[in-house]
């Protein structure tokens, strides 16, 4: 195998198809079709199913993706090493957030800091889902990802940053202070997908009191989960950063659930198998500097202040 194969096959099954990798990598179609041929007899291995609608990888080419992309970012990374010893820190550091974290208060300064002090740094900042960012950071499409985890995730090297209380949200006349979950349970909820930290904790809290959640839609985006909420049709349950976002932008209320209390972990994880480039750890030791719950809390404060 040589590395100009491996990139190759990697663009075709991130654009999934032959003739539009052709054309993005500047080669004509039967040439990459060639590489392709010679990657599998290298490999004694089909690593493409080819069909009208396109290409999609074997069992096989899934495997030869991963360690590909671990492959050619450590080539990438000896690269920029190599080139920047003894030099200002350069390159491009991606970062994946889940939204609604207390991180995304941050942003800003967090910005700013990496501009005063690594002025020749490129931060890329990729908002998605806390299952979809951390299969990113394992096959090296991310450097890092701060979002909820409630368990170890393999492939994953996991710092443990605060634990969140989750909240109650709703419009118009709201429970107190305080409610309870079987209160909740009477109420219409807009709630995350399956798949979300969120909607796993809440789902075992209901679970373990043998409650059921009356669930009236499922709603990704923060903001129309905020607008939801707003018109009054249903309440919401966040954790404590994007509870008290969502309370100084919209006349809504915000309640600690309580009988059980519950929280979920904030994470910031790397990859176990790729190590970070020395810019990566750079912005990592920012991002970690401005991460710590005091800062956290003094910034929540000013969005509800």
């Amino acid at each position: 195998m040589n590395l100009r194969r491996l990139k190759y096959f990697v663009k075709i099954v991130d654009i999934g198809s032959l003739t539009q990798a052709a054309e993005v990598l500047h080669i004509a179609q039967p040439a990459l079709s060639q590489q392709v041929a010679t990657l599998e007899s290298e490999l004694s291995q089909q690593l493409l199913i080819r069909t009208k609608r396109g290409v999609t990888p074997t069992e096989a080419g899934k495997i030869l993706y991963a360690h590909a992309h671990i492959i050619l970012r450590q080539c990438e990374q000896a690269q920029l090493a190599v080139i920047n010893a003894g030099h200002a820190l350069t390159g491009q550091v991606s970062i994946g957030l889940a939204p609604g974290t207390a991180a995304s208060s941050l942003i800003m300064p967090f910005l700013q800091m990496v501009r005063e002090q690594l002025p020749e740094v490129q931060v890329y900042l990729h908002e998605k889902n806390c299952s979809s960012l951390n299969d990113k950071v394992i096959h090296g499409a991310l450097d890092m990802a701060v979002l909820y985890e409630r368990s170890p995730t393999a492939g994953l090297t996991s710092t443990l940053l605060l634990k969140e209380e989750l909240y109650l949200i709703g419009a118009g006349e709201g429970p107190g202070r305080n409610v309870d979950l079987a209160e909740v349970a009477r109420m219409n909820l807009f709630l995350p997908l399956d798949y979300s930290a969120v909607r796993k904790r809440v789902n075992e809290a209901f679970s373990l009191r043998r409650l059921s959640a009356r669930i009236i839609g499922e709603i990704e985006s923060i903001q129309t989960l905020s607008a939801a909420v707003a018109s009054g049709m249903g309440v919401t349950v966040l954790p404590e950063s994007a509870s008290r976002a969502m309370v100084s932008s919209g006349n809504v209320w915000m309640s600690r659930i309580t009988s059980p209390m519950l929280n979920l972990p904030l994470s910031l994880n790397v990859s176990s198998r790729l190590p970070l480039s020395p810019s990566a750890q750079a912005v990592k030791n920012i991002l970690l500097s401005l991460l710590s719950k005091p800062v956290i809390e003094d910034c929540e404060l000013m969005l509800v202040g």
